[in-house]
């Protein structure tokens, strides 16, 4: 999800496209195995830290508290989060003389290497746009490896595809949010933790879903609550639909008559009372 390749960077800055071709392959047996996993600086997207967390049989609380570590994603402090490693080791916890120990569910980032993705959004436009670039480190020899395949079918190969559907709405908050810029104001600090909650905390939503301060004012059908009761990939693209309506003000969810217009004039009454408060002009839906 960057901006730009950097010219210091690993990445190619020849764009491919889904249907380019790539020479790679990685292997057990080839002689670099599991260097690439022994300095890591890998970003998690939500759908990552929901099949970890399942993985391990841990809460998403407990999750975040043993394996994560909060970053900022953009000047702003939206937040985001990043495998935690030893202070004196900055390998993958989750590497094994073997590989990987989570491959089954291993992280998108793991998933798309030896490529990278940058998804951007142009200026006036209501789409995002997906470019892949090849990332060559000088300890991967998986480029000299004699098998080439499509960007398209590495991506079906890696079961990256699935994971980046159920990413999509995310990654589109996103770049909605960098390409608005300071039309909506700075985000207030109540707005990110509302985001850091949709985005990776799903026992957070999934209680604040089935709490009486959200049905006072979203108007849920029996069957959808039951659902996101057990339903957890439901329940994830539920939350990116609830983000897109508290952070954006779209129309995503229906409320009950006016009780929303109501909550969102007393939040934003209650910002502005508040004294020397840096977001007052904050121009965001603010309905948290």
């Amino acid at each position: 999800m960057s901006d730009s390749p950097l010219d210091d960077s690993p990445l190619q800055t020849v764009k491919l496209s889904l249907d380019d071709t790539i020479q790679f392959r990685c292997h057990k047996e080839i002689a670099c195995f599991n260097e690439c996993c022994k300095r890591i600086d890998i970003t998690l997207t939500p759908y990552d830290i929901l099949r970890l967390k399942k993985r391990f049989g841990l809460t998403s609380n407990e999750f975040l508290a043993q394996y994560t570590l909060p970053y900022e994603m953009d000047g702003d402090g939206m937040p985001g989060v990043k495998i935690k490693t030893a202070d004196d080791n900055p390998a993958c916890p989750f590497l094994s003389e073997e590989g990987c120990s989570v491959y089954e569910d291993r992280p998108t980032v793991c998933r798309y290497y030896a490529l990278g993705l940058m998804s951007m959004r142009h200026e006036n436009s209501s789409t995002d746009e997906d470019t892949y670039f090849l990332i060559k480190e000088d300890h991967c020899l998986g480029h000299n490896e004699p098998r080439t395949i499509t960007v398209r079918d590495y991506r079906k190969e890696q079961v990256v595809d699935q994971y980046d559907e159920m990413n999509r709405e995310w990654r589109q908050i996103i770049l909605k949010k960098r390409s608005a810029g300071p039309t909506i104001g700075k985000p207030t600090p109540r707005s990110f933790q509302f985001f850091f909650m949709g985005s990776y905390n799903l026992d957070g939503v999934r209680d604040f879903v089935l709490s009486d301060g959200f049905s006072d004012v979203y108007d849920l059908d029996a069957a959808t609550v039951e659902q996101l009761k057990t339903d957890e990939v439901a329940l994830l693209k539920f939350s990116f639909k609830l983000l897109k309506q508290v952070l954006f003000g779209e129309n995503t969810i229906p409320v009950k008559g006016d009780a929303m217009q109501k909550r969102v004039q007393r939040r934003r009454e209650q910002v502005k009372a508040e004294p020397d408060n840096p977001n007052k002009d904050y121009a965001g839906p603010e309905m948290v």
